[in-house]
């Protein structure tokens, strides 16, 4: 039974490595050094924000600043820093991103910075206008910005 076993798997790998990959078969450019990365998906991923205008961020007290947009409802949810926010999305051209106004809780924050922090924040989701996903990374822009408002990144939910 074992040498059963061991013959099957013997010819699977030996029938997977005789595989022609596309550049052997003449097809497609040639395979990278290292693999490529999918991009998230906007909707139902965790973006904890990495930098606000090009400014690193450091994690406040409270937990990491994140966005979630939910897949079903476009309901847009996250922490800022100090108080967490709610509302709502629109998707009104391919790569178009907006928020409707976003509601948040009224913490009393005591670390100025943080403050600082979540009103950029709240400011660069409000001034969105268009996204773009690169691997698990998410770029948030104005109209016509050749500069990122926020750099985030993909933390995937179950």
């Amino acid at each position: 039974m074992i040498r059963a076993f061991l013959v099957t798997l013997g010819t699977a790998l030996l029938l997977a490595s005789c595989r022609a990959t596309p550049q052997q078969a003449g097809h497609g450019p040639a395979p990278e050094s290292h693999p490529a990365v999918s991009d998230a998906s906007l909707r139902n991923t965790r973006w904890v924000v990495r930098s606000l205008h090009n400014r690193a961020i450091s994690t406040p007290a409270g937990g990491e600043i994140y966005l979630l947009l939910r897949q079903e409802d476009f309901r847009a949810e996250g922490y800022a820093g100090c108080n967490r926010f709610r509302g709502t999305f629109s998707q009104p051209a391919a790569n178009g991103l907006q928020f409707g106004p976003l509601l948040t809780t009224r913490m009393a924050c005591p670390d100025s910075a943080g403050t600082n922090t979540e009103t950029t924040f709240l400011a660069a989701l409000a001034a969105t206008r268009t996204y773009r996903v690169q691997g698990d990374t998410l770029r948030l822009y104005a109209d016509q910005a050749a500069q990122p408002l926020a750099l985030l990144h993909a933390v995937y939910l179950r």
